[in-house]
């Protein structure tokens, strides 16, 4: 076995910090170095104890959980996985620290029954040995000036695609939320084609995300509704908890929301949208996978190419987690792997 993955456990209850040790130890590739009762606290031990992980909770007295994010990716750069409230103000906050830096997030659960637990214990073991494994610098955008260079050469001189295109299908998991807006904020006001995201989020983050979105970028931007029109210039993000899917209405293209059903495990799910895509445009879609965990898109991913349609995936050095673009490389389904700031540019490039 390798060297273990270090890591510093913040929050201000040292009920969560007992519970979130009790979790960890259990692994055998997993050593807890240090505890930290606030956000000081917890800038210092990063300084101090160099972890390869650090969970940090949001709340906390004397300096809170964004601003310690702030100051370690500042002073320590380090991977950090959040804990977050199921509610309006914990969406907001959560999003603030992975703008801040923060890689990933978990829900804070407070129930205490046995399933419950258990099935927090294994996110928490699967999250953080996820976020232990990716690439830190590039996450922080260490080496944007590389990948810029690139990017300049691909765009100036590769066409985006030998097909009439229609729609701009998106998935993303771990990692999603800051990579979509940075592919979506290039992208002009009068860009010609509708866009529909499914992010892995709660369904109480979606909205605020769409928003947040909405307010950085060209395009408009909303949380999808049922039967929502897909029009050009408008990217529709799937609510989280529901499905999303796009068909042909009676009068233009539209979404459908509806609620999973049992044994779907992600909901947003990226296999239904991307088949959903296939199904109803037939080869005049691009599908996109983002970085995430998993292999979320690898089925629609085979039923866009099925029907004619390419496929884009983000390249490993530049994900968070290289999970769910390896799966549709690795399938041979990409019709291109891009660095996160090639996707963007090269998406403004389509035209009527």
């Amino acid at each position: 076995m390798g060297a273990k993955l270090r890591v510093l456990i913040v929050d201000d209850s040292a009920f969560f910090r007992n519970r979130i040790s009790s979790a960890l130890e259990q692994a055998d590739d997993i050593e807890v170095v240090g505890f930290a009762g606030n956000g000081k606290e917890a800038i210092n031990s990063a300084r101090r104890l160099r972890p390869d992980v650090i969970t940090m909770d949001v709340e906390m007295p004397v300096v809170d959980g964004i601003s310690a994010v702030r100051r370690i990716m500042a002073e320590a750069p380090t991977r950090i996985l959040m804990f977050s409230a199921l509610t309006k103000a914990g969406a907001k906050e959560t999003l603030d620290a992975l703008d801040a830096g923060a890689m990933d997030f978990l829900l804070k659960e407070r129930k205490s029954t046995g399933s419950s637990v258990e099935e927090a214990n294994r996110q928490l073991l699967e999250r953080v040995r996820a976020v232990g494994q990716s690439r830190l610098s590039l996450s922080r955008g260490a080496v944007s000036g590389y990948r810029s260079q690139v990017n300049r050469t691909v765009s100036s001189q590769v066409a985006v695609s030998d097909k009439h295109l229609e729609l701009v299908a998106i998935g993303a998991s771990t990692g999603g939320p800051v990579a979509l807006r940075q592919v979506l904020s290039a992208l002009p006001r009068r860009f010609p084609l509708p866009v529909v995201v499914a992010v892995h989020m709660p369904g109480s983050f979606t909205r605020a995300y769409a928003e947040r979105l909405d307010a950085v970028c060209a395009i408009k931007i909303k949380q999808a509704v049922d039967r929502d029109l897909l029009m050009p210039g408008q990217c529709l993000i799937a609510p989280g908890g529901k499905q999303m899917q796009v068909e042909r209405g009676p009068s233009n293209y539209q979404v459908r929301i509806s609620e999973p059903l049992s044994g779907q495990i992600y909901h947003p799910s990226v296999d239904l949208l991307l088949s959903s895509a296939a199904m109803s445009y037939k080869d005049r879609a691009l599908g996109l996978v983002l970085t995430g965990m998993g292999a979320d898109g690898l089925q629609g991913a085979k039923k866009l190419k099925q029907a004619g349609s390419d496929l884009w995936s983000q390249d490993e050095r530049s994900c968070v987690v290289y999970g769910m673009p390896q799966s549709v490389e690795k399938a041979g389904l990409s019709d291109r792997v891009l660095a996160l700031d090639e996707i963007g540019p090269l998406l403004a490039r389509i035209s009527h």
